[in-house]
């Protein structure tokens, strides 16, 4: 009977592992690296198609690309995150664009709003970090509107960025029962989760350059800032730090376009736009 007993995986603890990401997500300042990325939220706005006066919630904001993407294409916009820091930062790049823009401490697998409440739901590198994948997409079905749309930017699990959490795992065990965030970066994924839902989905696989000083300065700033990175450095003694900072950078070189001790790293990512039933 033991040996049966051990073949089960463990149930996942999702409150658990969410209080944890939101002290990781807490750590440092993801605004440093989160506004690098900018042009995945005017892409991803392109694609929806946002239209003037469109009601438009963000998911999962983080410090506002795709928020910003869609007050500028004078949407009415409502951007949500659970941690406030990040809710603050958008708050600020708002302010100095002259948008108004409603900011809304929210986790986005208990999203505060009623059925229906939006045109448009969008995400970007932020809805696929949660535990419950099976929650937050319902969520995100759930207040979006019938004929709305809903659109996602997320890392595939053979992106550089896939990679790196994949080699954070090796040094820190993933919590048990957690589906890996990289699956929302797979059509397989997006149609197990939203295809009863969908009229229709559109997937397209685009690529991000993340563009460093070189491969240290990136370790250095996601070091310093990230939060997952940072709390795993501060997790490792000396030589398990040594050792992962090696990894790292031997992963950066493998994609690195750059030939002047630059770095210019390509990560693919997977674009969607569902079209709700």
């Amino acid at each position: 009977m033991s040996a049966v007993l051990s073949n089960i995986a463990p149930a996942a603890n999702f409150g658990a592992v969410k209080a944890r990401q939101q002290v990781a997500w807490s750590t440092g300042n993801y605004a440093v690296v989160g506004t690098t990325l900018q042009i995945v939220g005017e892409t991803l706005a392109e694609a929806l198609d946002l239209r003037a006066g469109e009601y438009v919630l963000d998911v999962a904001a983080g410090n506002g690309n795709a928020t910003l993407a869609a007050a500028r294409r004078f949407c009415n916009v409502t951007s949500t995150d659970y941690v406030p820091a990040l809710l603050e930062s958008g708050r600020r790049r708002a302010l100095a664009e002259g948008h108004v823009i409603e900011f809304r401490e929210a986790d986005a697998e208990q999203l505060p709003f009623a059925d229906d409440s939006f045109d448009v739901v969008m995400s970007t590198f932020g809805v696929m970090f949660t535990p419950d994948q099976e929650k937050a997409a319902s969520e995100l079905v759930r207040v979006c509107r019938p004929g709305g749309r809903i659109g996602l930017a997320n890392w595939t699990p053979g992106s550089f960025i896939g990679q790196v959490f994949k080699t954070i795992g090796k040094y820190l065990l993933p919590p048990a029962g957690i589906k890996s965030p990289s699956l929302w970066g797979t059509p397989a994924r997006i149609q197990e989760l939203f295809g009863e839902s969908a009229k229709a989905i559109k997937a397209e696989e685009r690529k991000f350059n993340f563009r460093y000083r070189s491969p240290e300065h990136f370790i250095d700033v996601f070091r310093t800032w990230y939060g997952p990175m940072n709390k795993t450095f501060a997790a490792l003694d000396a030589t398990r730090q040594r050792e992962f900072t090696a990894e790292l950078i031997a992963l950066m070189n493998q994609g690195n376009r750059a030939t002047d001790g630059g770095l210019v790293l390509p990560s693919e990512y997977l674009e969607v736009v569902i079209e709700r039933r």
